[in-house]
């Protein structure tokens, strides 16, 4: 048993000094004061805040794409997440076209078989629709795959005519999906426009200039009539600008229910980031939808404490500085994406509570609560609660770190907050009762295990 006393316990619905019982792998007993049964382990965390296991519901752990591998794969990519607060994952596993979504999926179980230091699940992407696909949404449900993914752009795309089939499918099973919206046709334009320039083809600013918040927002705004005609709850996954924002506020006018999920890059960090001088220091920030403006940042982290956005995920998907200049003469082959996995818990509390952005309870809400029920996994995860799996996350306030890449676990190269001071730091975080972090360290390897999640809560 492990008993962590004179704590603050952290829940959406307030926050309240407590001690908590662990025993075995579950919460057992939370009260005002708990007396150390024989034997018993006693961690002191006065002043400290105890947060729920964080859940990350985006990530991209050894994806193959843009003519390469992430360099984070599920050994290394859980290790980042876990030392940085996420006790729970869900990946994106993907049935590429010929593929059937059992096999798709059995695909992402080998992957983990790479070891998993955090527990783990998967949503599903369907990248192609016919019959078959169609028969087999019941399997990915029953298999604990019970959410999925469908992209609006890039090679996996799917058109409106069958998307309007997937979510009118997904409807009939209980479920839903997440979704990638920006428009390809206006993108592809663009990008054709700016490469038939030398110059511009090799600027990394061209980047993000061929992907307007225009091209997310009327992306936005088509998914969700979509889901109007299909009568189906959706989500709008790393909304990065306002102008997608006023869409889904149009969907909810209307009557629908639209969960959106953004990330901690669009919160503090902005498009300015793409005019460095160095196309090395530039392309580190290459991900879409791409960063947006400082306007954007300060209406999504407004939208986060008015409760418009439901979660906050990594969308961890790291590439080397190497890697990067895979798009060293043409911008359209920088792979996109960058890591993550272990600063969003430290970046919401400086960036966000500390500054009074938001409130602790909701942070709690965004990182834990809301995607545990969201993704089916509430009470088990997500919560402090009697029962629940004794996922913790102890943060010291009081306790200044420094983001550095070279302190980082991610095997990625460099660290895009580099050099941001945090006004907090996690002291340990608990994985189902066992120590698994400390001090932003791995301790404990290999701990995860795969959760099999039911179907959404429409919270």
């Amino acid at each position: 048993m492990i008993l962590i006393q004179n704590g603050t316990l952290v829940s959406p619905g307030g926050s309240r000094k407590a001690d908590l019982l662990i025993d075995g792998e579950k919460i057992a007993k939370i009260a005002e004061r708990i007396v150390p049964p024989e034997g018993c382990q006693v961690v002191e965390a006065a002043g400290k805040l105890i947060f729920p296991g964080f859940i990350d519901a985006h990530t991209h752990f050894d994806l193959h794409v843009a003519g390469t591998v992430t360099v984070d794969d599920f050994a290394s990519g859980t290790k980042a997440e876990i030392a940085g607060g996420t006790t729970t994952i869900v990946d994106f596993g993907t049935a590429y076209p010929g593929e059937t979504l059992n096999e798709g999926l059995d695909n992402w179980f080998e992957k983990a078989k790479a070891g998993c230091s955090c527990d783990y699940g998967f949503h599903q992407t369907i990248t192609e629709w016919n019959d078959a696909i169609s028969a087999q949404i019941p399997d990915m449900i029953e298999r604990g795959a019970s959410t999925f993914k469908i992209y609006m752009t890039y090679d996996t795309q799917i058109d409106d005519c069958t998307i309007l089939k997937v979510l009118q499918r997904l409807k009939e099973c209980g479920t839903t999906t997440g979704c990638h919206c920006e428009n390809s046709g206006l993108i592809d334009a663009l990008r054709e426009e700016y490469a038939a320039d030398p110059v511009k083809k090799k600027l990394v600013s061209s980047h993000y200039l061929t992907r307007p918040a225009a091209a997310e927002a009327e992306a936005i705004g088509r998914y969700c009539h979509l889901a109007e005609v299909a009568d189906e709850p959706v989500i709008d996954v790393h909304l990065t600008c306002e102008e997608g924002l006023e869409e889904i506020r149009a969907a909810r006018r209307r009557g629908q229910k639209v969960y959106v999920e953004t990330c901690p890059q669009y919160l503090v960090m902005d498009d300015s980031l793409y005019e460095k001088d160095s196309f090395e220091e530039a392309s580190e920030y290459v991900c879409a939808p791409p960063l947006r403006k400082k306007t954007d940042q300060e209406a999504l982290w407004k939208a986060i404490r008015d409760g418009e956005i439901q979660t906050v995920s990594t969308d961890h998907c790291s590439f080397t500085t190497e890697q990067k200049k895979l798009g060293k003469d043409d911008f359209r082959k920088i792979p996109g994406g960058m890591p993550g996995a272990e600063t969003r818990g430290v970046v919401m509390y400086s960036e966000g509570v500390a500054k009074g952005r938001i409130s602790k309870e909701k942070m709690c809400e965004v990182l834990s609560e809301n995607p545990a029920r969201l993704y089916g996994m509430y009470p088990r995860k997500g919560t402090l609660s009697v029962g629940s799996d004794a996922d913790l996350v102890i943060l010291d306030p009081a306790k200044k770190r420094v983001v550095r890449a070279q302190t980082q676990v991610s095997l990625c190269d460099y660290a895009p907050l580099e050099g941001m001071e945090l006004a907090c730091a996690i002291d340990a975080v608990y994985l189902r009762g066992t120590l698994a972090a400390e001090n932003g360290q791995v301790v404990r390897e290999n701990l995860g295990q795969y959760i099999k999640r039911g179907l959404p809560e429409y919270i």
